[in-house]
C-alpha cells in the first residue's frame, strides 16, 4: 500500500512538497495495526481521526460549554473491526456504492437485470457484504491556512458486489481551523451508467459515546415536512407522505425563538409504527421538496450548496450540532438494533439508542422507485455529496 502526504499551501489545491511513504503492518498484530490514522486538529480543541480503512471517521473531539471535551461518535477499539465485527454496525464509515436498501437484492438497468448478494435479509444493504465500508482507500493529509484535511480515494472494479461500471471514490474531511466545522464532500465518476447512493454513516451522541441513550437529545429536521413510509421490512412503499400529525414530525421548533428543536427524540418513539425493535429508520425528505424531489435533484444534488438539514442538541451538555447538506435526503436512525453486545471504544458496550445516525444521502430503493429522485450516474456527468457538521454550544 502506498500512502501519499502533501502539504497544501493556502487555499490552492497545487502541493508543494509531495512524498511516497510505505506503510508496513506491524508485527505480532493484525495488519489492520499498521495502518494509519490521520488525525485533525484545530484552534478550538476539536479532533477528527479518519482511517484509511472504510475512509472511517474513528473519532471525533468537541469541547461542551465548559470546555470540556469528549468523543461524541461511537466506533471500535482498533481498525480490525471495523472489519471483523459481525453483526456490521457500519461506525463512522462511508457506505455504498449505494447507501441503504435496495429491495430484494436486484434491479434493472439499460434493459439488463443486476443481482446483487442479500445482506439484509432479502435486500441488500449500504453495498453488500464488502461494500465501500471494508475497502482499503487511499489517502493524504492536506493543510491550509484556515484547514486541515484528508483525502481519500477508492477504485471500485466493474462488477465489484454485482454493480455495473468502473467508480472512481473521492471522499474529503476538511476540518475548519478556527471554527468547530468539519465537512465531507464526496464525488464520484463511472466509464458505465451505474447507480450511486454515497453516505457518511456516524453514529451520534452529543453527551459523549459512553454516555448511554440519545433518547432526550432534541431533534430538528428543517424542511423535512414529507418522509418515505415503509414495509416491515424497510424497504419504502413507493409513496411520499406527509409527517403533521405523526411521530415522525421534526419540523418544530421551541417557542420563544432561537430555531432550537421542539422535541426529544424519546418523546414519542413508541408511537413509531414498525416491527420490533422499534424505533426511527426512516429517510426523510429535505427542503420542502416534497413528492417533488424526482424533478428537481440531478447527480445526487438537491442544491449546488450545503442547506440547513438537522439540529441536534445535548441539553445535559449543551454541545449542539447543525446538520447542513447538498443531498435530497437524510435517513434518521435511531441506533434501534444496538444491543448491548456491541463493545466500542474503552470496553463501552453500546446498548439500544446509545447513538443515532443522521445519513444525508439519495432515497432508499431509488434505483427501483420511479416515484423517487434517480440516482443513476451517467458517464458524463460528476456526482457529488456535500456534508457540513457544525458544532456549538447552545
Amino acid at each position: 500500500m502506498r500512502l501519499v502526504v502533501g502539504l497544501l499551501l493556502g487555499s490552492s489545491v497545487a502541493l508543494a512538497a509531495l512524498s511516497y511513504i510505505k506503510i508496513r503492518p506491524r508485527r505480532s498484530t493484525s495488519w489492520h495495526a499498521g495502518l494509519p490514522v490521520f488525525k485533525l486538529k484545530n484552534a478550538n480543541g476539536m479532533e477528527v481521526h479518519v482511517s484509511v480503512f472504510g475512509a472511517a471517521i474513528l473519532k471525533m473531539l468537541v469541547p461542551d460549554k465548559k470546555g470540556h471535551s469528549a468523543d461524541v461518535v461511537l466506533g471500535y477499539g482498533t481498525v480490525e473491526e471495523y472489519e471483523t465485527a459481525n453483526p456490521c454496525t457500519y461506525f463512522g464509515v462511508i457506505v455504498g456504492r449505494v447507501a441503504n436498501r435496495i429491495a430484494q437484492a436486484r434491479f434493472r438497468l439499460g434493459g439488463t437485470e443486476y443481482r446483487l448478494l442479500a445482506n439484509n435479509g432479502e435486500n441488500a444493504l449500504h453495498g453488500g457484504l464488502k461494500g465501500l465500508h471494508k475497502r482499503l482507500w487511499e489517502g493524504r493529509l492536506l493543510r491550509g491556512q484556515d484547514f486541515e484535511a484528508v483525502q481519500l480515494h477508492y477504485t471500485s472494479p466493474e462488477g465489484e458486489e454485482g454493480y455495473p461500471g468502473t467508480l472512481h471514490v473521492s471522499v474529503t474531511y476538511r476540518l475548519a481551523r478556527d471554527s468547530n466545522e468539519l465537512t465531507t464532500t464526496i464525488t464520484a465518476t463511472t466509464d458505465e451508467a451505474t447507480p450511486v447512493n454515497l453516505a457518511q454513516h456516524s453514529y451520534f451522541n452529543l453527551a459523549g459515546h459512553a454516555s448511554g441513550s440519545i433518547l432526550s437529545h432534541r431533534l430538528r429536521l428543517h424542511g423535512a415536512d414529507h418522509y418515505t413510509p415503509v414495509s416491515p421490512a424497510l424497504i419504502p412503499t413507493g409513496e411520499v407522505a406527509p409527517v403533521a400529525g405523526t411521530p415522525f414530525d421534526f419540523t418544530a421548533a421551541q417557542a420563544g425563538g432561537g430555531g432550537l428543536p421542539a422535541h426529544s427524540i424519546g418523546s414519542r418513539i413508541e408511537q413509531v409504527p414498525g416491527a420490533a425493535p422499534g424505533g426511527y429508520d426512516h429517510n426523510y425528505v429535505l427542503f420542502g421538496m416534497g413528492p417533488q424531489a424526482r424533478f428537481i435533484v440531478k447527480n445526487g444534488m438537491a442544491s449546488d450548496k450545503p442547506k440547513l438539514a438537522a439540529t441536534l442538541v445535548d441539553p445535559g451538555s449543551g454541545r449542539a450540532m447543525d446538520l447542513l447538506t447538498t443531498a435530497p435526503g437524510v435517513q434518521f436512525y435511531s441506533g434501534n438494533f444496538l444491543d448491548g453486545t456491541v463493545v466500542g471504544k474503552g470496553g463501552v458496550r453500546y446498548g439500544k439508542h446509545a447513538g443515532l445516525c443522521l445519513e444525508t444521502q439519495g432515497f432508499p430503493d431509488a434505483i427501483n422507485q420511479p416515484n423517487f429522485p434517480s440516482i443513476v450516474l451517467q458517464p458524463q456527468d460528476t456526482y457529488r455529496h456535500e456534508i457540513v457538521y457544525r458544532f456549538y454550544n447552545a
